[in-house]
């Protein structure tokens, strides 16, 4: 198996392929006697993430390896962000989708931690009414960015309405950057273009202090239609912990906070769920994409997991990072009872995958499946494999 991750990698790691030896072989990975090469994922940039092709990279570096090697590969991504447009057609997750068909491969992505963050709003806009979403920013914010996301062919202007009532706008849909001033904080705003990848248009706002931070308190975005065909918006806040958690939109949206690139369409994407309670983790990002594929695939256990811990010893975390490692696991106990084993040689790539969703457990707490919040189900792999 080979791992990018951004941090965590040892309790990860742990929990797809941990020995054990440290609890004499009490807390054993999923598959215990795995290879594992680590790869790290990049260099961050300031304070954010490293950068889409870095990723990208990593991912290519690692397939290749496991063509020289002769190995089947399962990659562990606990890693993601907010920035896109959730569809799964932005460069990144292209990119995922081609590479994941080369070689015996199967990349397992966790869908993040953005569920009960507030970091999404979402609706629809109407002719002849301006839409309002207000987001609360929280003191000692540095700065920050808000993406809106909506079909190039739906047509408004903005308004922007600071904390102390100052209201700049309507500001026209022109393409580029335009820029200007409200109280201590500078306002970029960029309307976007569609992209050979691409179709929908973004609409980028970045706020930067003038001083040392932005005005804090609660900002409103008016969306004013102009030409509108079917409407709907999405808005994303940054997420992964860059920000103040105090700063969210008022009104969220817990649907379509999967991060990217767990919205990838051959990604095998991983939502958390609490399996002492056999409930779904209210922390874990939830379906559907914007375009309404279905996803998550599957969820396993993310809630207080007991793994390895740097330095020795073990810790117990809560996350998709935790629940991802557990399909990692066991697709490479798939791919060596099918591949190496020589029981089902073509057992990888979109095939485990559809072993992996027949064979999901349902939770009690929903009855109707495929849904937003836990795909198709729980992990299980005796009822995948038919064993």
């Amino acid at each position: 198996m080979i791992y990018l991750a951004l941090k965590h990698f040892t309790h990860v790691a742990g929990i797809a392929a941990g020995n054990g030896r440290a609890s004499n072989g009490l807390y054993r990975g999923v598959a215990s006697q795995s290879e594992l090469i680590v790869v790290k994922l990049g260099i961050s940039v300031g304070d954010s993430f490293p950068r889409t092709t870095q990723l990208m990279q990593g991912l290519d570096f690692v397939i290749r390896y496991a063509i020289i090697l002769g190995r089947p590969v399962a990659i562990n991504v606990s890693f993601g962000n907010n920035y896109g447009s959730h569809t799964g057609s932005t460069l990144l997750e292209t990119f995922i989708n081609d590479i994941a068909s080369v070689w015996r491969t199967n990349i397992v992505i966790g869908t993040g931690n953005e569920g009960a963050s507030g970091n999404h709003a979402q609706g629809i806009v109407t002719m002849g009414r301006n839409t309002v979403v207000d987001f609360a920013v929280s003191e000692f914010e540095f700065s920050l960015n808000l993406q809106i996301w909506k079909n190039y062919y739906d047509h408004f202007d903005i308004i922007i309405t600071a904390p102390n009532g100052t209201r700049v706008g309507p500001i026209p849909r022109i393409l580029g950057t335009q820029q200007f001033r409200i109280g201590q904080t500078e306002i970029l705003l960029y309307y976007g273009d569609p992209t050979p990848y691409e179709p929908m248009q973004e609409i980028y706002i970045e706020m930067i202090p003038t001083g040392r931070y932005i005005n804090s308190g609660i900002w409103r975005i008016e969306l004013v239609p102009s030409k509108i065909v079917t409407g709907n918006y999405d808005m994303w806040l940054p997420a992964g912990g860059v920000k103040n958690p105090a700063t969210r939109f008022l009104i969220p949206s817990e649907y379509t906070t999967l991060t990217i690139p767990s919205t990838a369409y051959r990604a095998i994407t991983v939502g958390a769920y609490d399996a002492y309670t056999d409930s779904y983790a209210p922390f874990s990002g939830r379906g559907y994409t914007r375009n309404l594929e279905i996803k998550p695939d599957i969820v396993a256990p993310g809630v207080n997991i007991n793994s390895c811990a740097p330095g020795g010893g073990y810790a117990v975390r809560s996350g998709t990072s935790m629940a991802t490692p557990f399909v990692t696991g066991s697709a490479a106990l798939m791919m060596q009872w099918g591949i190496l084993e020589g029981n089902d040689p073509y057992l990888y790539g979109e095939k485990l995958k559809a072993y992996l969703i027949d064979g999901a457990r349902h939770l009690r707490v929903e009855s109707s499946y495929p849904n937003r919040t836990l795909g198709y189900g729980a992990l299980c792999l005796q009822d995948s494999l038919g064993l």
